[in-house]
C-alpha cells in the first residue's frame, strides 16, 4: 500500500529514488537534531548560488546543517560527501543568509547530518557539529 504525500516524512523505512531517498534523510535528521534540542528555522532556503538544507538555532548559535544521506559507503559514505570545494560553498550561502536575515546575526556554525541506511531500510542518524569551518 502506498502512503499519501503528507505521511511520508513519518515513514521510518528509506524509500527508493534518490530525491525521495535525500527528502526522507532530511526529515530523518530534523527529527534528530529536534531530539537534541535544535530549534529548527528553515527547512530548504535556496540562496544564489544553492541550497541550505536546514538553518536551526542551538545553544544561541545560529546552525546551518548540510544533511547527506547514503546507502552505502561505495562513494565514500554520507560523512565524505562534503568536499572541500562543498564547505566553501556552505560557508557563502551561510554568509549570504546571515546578510539577508539580521536574527542570524550572532555566532554561528556548520554542522553535518550524516544519515546512514541501514540493510533493513532503517537509519542512522550522527549529527557532526562545527563540521566545516566558517
Amino acid at each position: 500500500m502506498r502512503l499519501p504525500g503528507w505521511l511520508w516524512p513519518f515513514r521510518r523505512r528509506a524509500p527508493g529514488g534518490s530525491a525521495a531517498l535525500g527528502r526522507w534523510g532530511e526529515a530523518q535528521a530534523v527529527r534528530e537534531l529536534k531530539r537534541r534540542g535544535y530549534r529548527i528555522r528553515a527547512r530548504n532556503v535556496r540562496l544564489r548560488g544553492g541550497e541550505l538544507d536546514i538553518v536551526a538555532e542551538h545553544g544561541g548559535a545560529t546552525v546551518f546543517v548540510e544533511v547527506k544521506t547514503r546507502r552505502d559507503n561505495a562513494f565514500g559514505g554520507a560523512r565524505q560527501a562534503v568536499t572541500p570545494a562543498k564547505a566553501r560553498r556552505l560557508a557563502r550561502l551561510a554568509q549570504a543568509y546571515r546578510q539577508r536575515h539580521p536574527h542570524a546575526a550572532g555566532a554561528c556554525r556548520i554542522d553535518v547530518a550524516a544519515v546512514q541506511v541501514d540493510a533493513d531500510g532503517g537509519c542512522s542518524v550522527e549529527i557532526i557539529p562545527n563540521a566545516v569551518q566558517t
